[in-house]
């Protein structure tokens, strides 16, 4: 088990602290190359001299040419969230940090008053949601359905409000775009996950 960061926007964090969002998608990298698009699967001992954990590309299911990449998380890792945050306005205040996601982050003022800073600058001793990693696979981006959609945090696959593909090119930056873009429908990890406790000693 590991413990390590991982990011979410303020929408994503509002989906995970409402019980709505159980898995995230994240970029393969490298991606596999034209030639390797079979999936071979995780590496489970060291048999085939790869580190355990590793996911093979091949040609095709027989193929002895095979390109391995890893995830960023494995299962039984601990993830703590990095979410937009901020110091309270109010110097009576008993807190030490506030968070964008909430709605009202303190009695007194909203989100739109106050200084925020980003999630990837937010002190691990900050983080408020802990996460343990039940489930990783690997799969196309567009193999996504209505019920992914719907554990990812969207209402459904195609609503205007919260619809995936565009939620995930938002968080592409725009010159990856042709890479990494819905049309692209690049390889993602699917990272499934369940709420924890924050482990003690941490």
């Amino acid at each position: 088990m590991a413990i390590k960061p991982i990011l979410f926007n303020t929408e994503m964090v509002r989906a995970i602290m409402d019980g709505r969002k159980s898995c995230t998608r994240r970029m393969v990298k490298p991606q596999p190359n034209e030639k390797h698009t079979y999936p071979l699967g995780f590496v489970t001992d060291s048999t085939e001299k790869k580190e355990v954990g590793c996911f093979g590309f091949g040609i095709n299911e027989y193929s002895s040419s095979i390109q391995y990449t890893k995830p960023q998380y494995q299962p039984g890792d601990i993830l703590y969230v990095r979410e937009t945050w901020g110091h309270p306005i109010s110097l009576n205040s008993d807190k030490q940090y506030v968070f964008r996601a909430d709605k009202i982050a303190e009695s007194g003022f909203k989100n739109d008053s106050h200084i925020w800073h980003p999630s990837i600058h937010m002190p691990k001793e900050a983080a408020r949601i802990w996460l343990k990693v039940t489930d990783v696979r690997v799969e196309r981006l567009q193999d996504v359905t209505d019920d992914d959609a719907e554990a990812e945090g969207c209402f459904d696959y195609t609503s205007t409000a919260l619809g995936f593909p565009d939620i995930w090119d938002s968080t592409i930056k725009k010159s990856d775009l042709d890479r990494y873009g819905w049309d692209t429908n690049p390889w993602v990890w699917v990272i499934e996950f369940e709420r924890c406790e924050k482990p003690q000693g941490v």
